[in-house]
């Protein structure tokens, strides 16, 4: 993958990312792409937020309930099909174009920052 963009350190603070915990995860049956629909608890005064993920290759939705993962939380809501996601769940794109979602090592509360 091509290297993007340089941005400032202005740009980079402007996006929220957090830990949240997948409080729930159903498969998107009218996603056009194979999908989960999230349901995340980012803790107060965040809440619950929604999204919808492309990782049906590596994780199946038993596995991903009560997994903490990290999420960028201010984008404008997008909806995707009958679904309006929230949030982006970030990952790892591998070469075989599989995401590894990112994680924390160790528990952390909901709603910490990325820093």
């Amino acid at each position: 993958m091509k290297q993007k963009d340089t941005i400032t350190f202005e740009d980079f603070e402007k996006i929220d990312i957090r830990v949240g915990t997948i409080l729930q995860a159903c498969v998107f049956e009218k996603a056009n792409k194979p999908a989960y629909q999230l349901y995340i608890d980012f803790g107060e005064p965040i809440g619950i937020k929604k999204s919808s993920a492309q990782i049906t290759d590596l994780y199946n939705t038993t596995e991903l309930v009560g997994k903490q993962i990290v999420a960028v939380i201010n984008f404008k809501p997008k909806q995707i099909a009958n679904f309006i996601s929230e949030c982006l769940v970030l990952g790892v794109m591998g070469s075989n174009k599989q995401v590894t979602l990112i994680s924390p090592t160790f528990p952390v509360t909901n709603g910490d920052c990325i820093a």
